[in-house]
């Protein structure tokens, strides 16, 4: 007769035999993480790809430093937006051509918004998740402004039959498939087939998508994407985002922010606006080149990885933390509002508690990072690149220890940031 093993033991043996079998272990090393921390706010912002400090020191020392301008040319400054882009867009499943990199994302998603609405000029209705981003809403609500347009706000789940019933209205559904709240995942395919059937056009905000799970924007017929570069691609804070629009979209393409480097013919300097032809149209200023470069730098991470098992270790990390949460957390009052099936989940937990400020601080100041979402939610981002089982028990150990020790001081939900 066998006597079970305590939870916690248990769940050591089975991190400890998951972590050995994982294919992607090698690749933490691509990544400058400190080895006495657990970082799981990578869906924040990702950590520093190991390749991005040389890359960023030689273009400083050598292509500013020494080429001056002339590495507009010679370097490939000028060329990077869309060299970047058709780089992120091998993540997304976008062919290339199609996706721009540089701008924030604000601006991107702005963009994005007000052309879908142009190429849509006879329908009154934007439509938008409530529980979008706030930026995605203050947006749809500016871009509706600008257009005469009315917003609506349906939840992803209500949407096919929003879209049955009044969908001749709408011009563009804005969503995310991935709640950045709760990491929940919702059926791109499915809402975009149902956009179309309206005649309405598809946007998507990837960024709490892009490099954690496998995209087919292509493939699935998805007219534009905006998504950021400093989350799970690891660009740096305040990354440039990158921009998708659909090829049969160029030509009919009208962005509300015509810049120079977007002009048929940049350096003529004339007076009147002439888009450039393809997806170049899409530039707006001067590109960021160092924060860009740093973006390509880091995108190497992903060089050679199949993001199909990214996918597959990711649903790994996270049912294992909700088993973790489970049997460790659970008892201590809890919850998880993170579905249990994969197929709903994507690549983070979140947990709720009365106290997730301070329990998030305290976990800090005890090697974890993770971060919350006001009023109760503490969030926990995993990178199969770089997380480990064995740093989710961690986690969960050192989260169960601090709560019921009570080692943590509450802080009201409008306090700052956490980290």
């Amino acid at each position: 007769m066998t006597t079970a093993l305590p939870a916690a033991a248990a769940l050591h043996e089975q991190a400890a035999r998951l972590d050995a079998d994982d294919p992607l272990a090698g690749l933490r090393a691509r990544f400058l993480l400190p080895p006495d921390i657990v970082y799981l706010d990578g869906n924040s912002l990702g950590p520093l790809p190991a390749a991005v400090p040389a890359a960023l020191k030689d273009v400083v020392r050598r292509q500013w430093a020494t080429g001056l301008i002339g590495s507009w040319n010679a370097a490939g400054w000028w060329e990077a937006p869309q060299r970047v882009g058709d780089t992120i867009g091998t993540l997304i499943g976008a062919a290339p051509g199609q996706t721009i990199a540089g701008d924030s994302t604000s601006v991107q998603l702005f963009t994005a918004l007000d052309a879908a609405a142009a190429l849509r000029p006879d329908r009154p209705l934007l439509v938008t998740d409530p529980g979008h981003f706030p930026t995605d809403r203050y947006l749809a609500d500016a871009v509706a402004r600008r257009r005469d347009l009315k917003v609506r706000h349906v939840p992803p789940a209500d949407l096919p039959a929003f879209l049955a019933t009044e969908g001749e209205q709408v011009a563009v559904v804005s969503c995310s498939p991935v709640d950045f709240r709760t990491g929940e995942l919702h059926d791109m395919r499915a809402l975009t087939r149902a956009a179309h059937d309206a005649g309405a056009l598809a946007l998507w905000d990837l960024c709490h998508a892009a490099g954690a799970l496998p995209l087919e924007v292509d493939a699935l017929g998805v007219d534009l994407a905006v998504g950021c570069g400093y989350k799970f691609l690891s660009g740096g804070p305040g990354a440039p985002a990158f921009l998708y629009v659909a090829r049969r979209h160029h030509t009919a393409l009208e962005t509300p922010l015509p810049g120079w480097t977007g002009h048929a013919d940049p350096f003529a300097l004339t007076p009147a606006y002439e888009p450039a032809p393809g997806i170049a149209r899409a530039r707006i200023g001067t590109p960021p080149i160092l924060s860009l470069l740093a973006l390509e730098a880091a995108l190497t991470a992903f060089d050679g990885v199949d993001l199909a098992q990214v996918r597959a270790k990711s649903l790994s990390l996270t049912g294992f933390f909700l088993r973790c949460a489970d049997a460790l957390l659970a008892p201590l009052g809890f919850a998880s509002v993170t579905p249990a099936d994969p197929g709903r989940r994507g690549s983070q937990v979140a947990l709720r508690h009365p106290h997730a400020r301070g329990l998030v601080a305290a976990l800090a100041e005890h090697g974890v990072i993770a971060d919350m979402r006001a009023p109760d939610l503490l969030r926990f981002g995993v990178n199969a690149l770089y997380t480990s089982h064995g740093d989710l028990l961690t986690a969960a150990l050192r989260l169960r220890e601090l709560t019921r020790n009570a080692s943590y001081a509450p802080a009201p939900p409008s306090a700052g940031p956490v980290t």
